[in-house]
């Protein structure tokens, strides 16, 4: 029989505890906050008195609106005073023995009908549930940090919770004005288990000296739009924190990608835990402070005198990202030679090229005169001799291993001795290019994101033998057209993709598993950590035959079990739902099929 939570305990008055006793209180709830001690009580009203102003200043509360809403809390020491609670949430520290030991004691004093829910982000709710006499009237309540901010709660049902039980939490986290995702008791829920193998592995990118602690953040901000990277958000999390998560995600689950990286257990024995203590991957001005102070850790300023001079550009391939480039490097007032397979082709992407800039004087982004001046220094050709004079020509053909190598060569016999090659590859060994000329020093990637002349990240990627001469002109280049340039060496994904597909992989996985639904999955990504689109909205977007093939050359590279690709994404291709161009991937889009 439904229950209608009128009351709630909350036993444990931290950061969490104290934010969920708010946004309960700020519901019409009466609630009970259960503390230790007086001085984790006085704690405890501090951080509801200091959360509470901060709403008033914000104008997110009345003054009036805030005394009712502390007048709805009372604060003790006693769990006695939960005897009459509808629903108890436990926010304790995130110990599996002081948990347990926590609801036993809570179990004593509520009613028989009352339900049981711990905020833990990463333990088994079974195993706590199991150390009261009610496993069936026992949930887990995610609520994410702020509480009074995040929107999303993760609901967690047990093998034996009981359906009513489910659905009073579920209303109860709706009643709350929050969104609630279900899913199965495993390790991490949906957002831990996604996330903290990705922030696991771009530890692991750092600590192999892959790319800098700054350009490994840069790419997925500016590459995927990630609200932080993923070694500033390690720091503000707490490294400590992040070794506790992923080691209990790894005993339950025993997956090779959530065992900690033995950076975080070193740095965390160091006392280096990130902004709280005042330096992690980076330094901060002071202990919990946000403001990032340089240290030798810095990367050094790039030589100006070490580049090679770039005059003339050259493109080839007629596709959007072709056409984008070559609008990117013509605004930054580059002579430009596009070459496509056809005149046809040759034409058409001239006319793309014509209507993106059209659009950027419509939009007031870029003026009519430098438009025509722009169009005025892109000339299109069929012949790859018209490149002959190009300083340095980037190749954005199709993404096939075996068509790059044989333009590479062909270039690398009609190219002067001194010219730069560059490929777009997103996931192609650049080395495998740069042994199919005859001039592997001047080989580089370059990879821009999708639309060039909108996204401002490009990965600059060298190889065992690309020189720092031809680094740093391609870098040059890069930012003389107003790109952020980031840097790392030729392994598969580089970074982006190196850190993203796994990621993406693992929500396929988890879908598989039945362990949340796509649309639950997405939304834990989106509202829990802030992420732009869900896993399986990104996919469908990407394509997911786009996807399956950057997974391939990642698993074939590296090796690791965890990065083979899913099963469920493999069949999707081969069925030809490869996303939003043929209507349909991981949902329907559109009335195509």
């Amino acid at each position: 029989m439904a229950r209608t939570v009128h009351r709630v305990g909350v036993v444990g008055l931290g950061t969490m505890g104290a934010g969920i006793a708010e946004v309960c209180a700020r519901s019409g709830l009466d609630v009970v906050g259960v503390e230790a001690d007086d001085a984790g009580v006085a704690r405890g009203r501090a951080h509801l008195e200091a959360s509470t102003a901060r709403a008033v200043r914000r104008g997110k509360l009345s003054e009036d609106q805030r005394a009712q809403l502390l007048g709805r809390v009372r604060l003790t020491t006693d769990l006695a005073d939960l005897a009459d609670a509808d629903l108890v949430v436990e926010a304790v520290p995130e110990r599996m023995e002081l948990k347990r030991a926590t609801f036993a004691a809570i179990d004593a004093v509520v009613a028989p009908d009352a339900i049981l829910a711990t905020n833990t982000s990463s333990l088994s709710v079974t195993e706590i549930s199991v150390a009261t006499s009610r496993p069936g009237r026992v949930v887990g309540m995610h609520f994410f940090n702020p509480a009074p901010v995040q929107n999303l709660v993760e609901v967690i049902a047990t093998v034996v919770t009981e359906a009513g039980v489910l659905a009073d939490a579920q209303a109860l986290v709706e009643r709350l004005g929050k969104v609630p995702v279900t899913v199965e008791d495993r390790a991490g829920f949906i957002a831990n288990a996604l996330l903290f193998g990705y922030l696991n592995h771009a530890v692991a990118m750092l600590d192999t000296r892959y790319a800098s602690r700054e350009d490994i953040d840069d790419a997925m901000r500016l590459g995927c739009g990630y609200p932080m990277g993923p070694l500033a958000l390690l720091d503000l999390i707490g490294l400590d924190t992040a070794y506790e998560i992923l080691d209990s995600m790894y005993r339950q689950g025993r997956d090779r990608l959530h065992a900690p990286h033995p950076l975080l257990k070193h740095m965390t024995t160091a006392g280096l835990l990130g902004r709280k203590s005042g330096r992690g991957f980076y330094t901060y001005e002071a202990a919990n402070s946000p403001v990032v102070v340089p240290d030798d850790a810095a990367p050094a300023p790039t030589r100006p005198d070490a580049a090679v001079t770039v005059r003339a550009v050259g493109v080839v391939g007629s596709g959007t990202m072709a056409c984008g480039i070559a609008e990117v490097l013509t605004r930054a007032g580059y002579p430009v030679t596009l070459v496509a397979r056809s005149d046809e082709r040759a034409q058409g992407a001239r006319d793309a090229v014509s209507r993106s800039l059209g659009k950027g004087v419509e939009r007031g982004k870029i003026a009519a005169v430098d438009r025509d001046e722009a169009l005025g220094r892109l000339e299109v050709s069929s012949s790859l001799a018209d490149l002959a004079g190009a300083d340095l020509v980037v190749e954005a053909v199709v993404e096939d291993l075996g068509v790059k190598r044989d333009l590479f060569a062909a270039l690398d016999t009609l190219l002067a001795p001194g010219a730069i090659l560059a490929t777009t590859t997103s996931s192609l060994p650049v080395v495998d290019l740069a042994a199919a000329t005859s001039r592997p020093g001047q080989v580089v990637g370059l990879h821009f994101f999708n639309p060039a002349p909108v996204m401002r990240l490009v990965e600059v990627v060298s190889t065992i033998s690309t020189s720092a001469a031809t680094l740093a002109a391609a870098a040059a280049v890069c930012a003389a057209a107003g790109k952020h340039v980031v840097r790392c060496t030729d392994r598969a994904g580089f970074i982006v993709n190196a850190l993203l597909f796994p990621y993406l992989n693992d929500a396929v996985r988890m879908l598989e598993a039945h362990y949340a639904s796509a649309d639950d999955i997405d939304t834990a990504m989106k509202l829990g950590c802030g992420l732009p689109m869900g896993p399986f909205e990104l996919l469908d977007v990407v394509g997911l035959d786009v996807a399956l093939a950057i997974e391939q050359t990642l698993y074939r590279e590296l090796r690791e079990p965890g990065y083979a690709p899913a099963p469920r994404l493999e069949h999707l291709v081969t069925a030809g739902y490869l996303g939003r161009k043929t209507g349909r991937g991981f949902r329907l889009h559109g009335t195509r099929g």
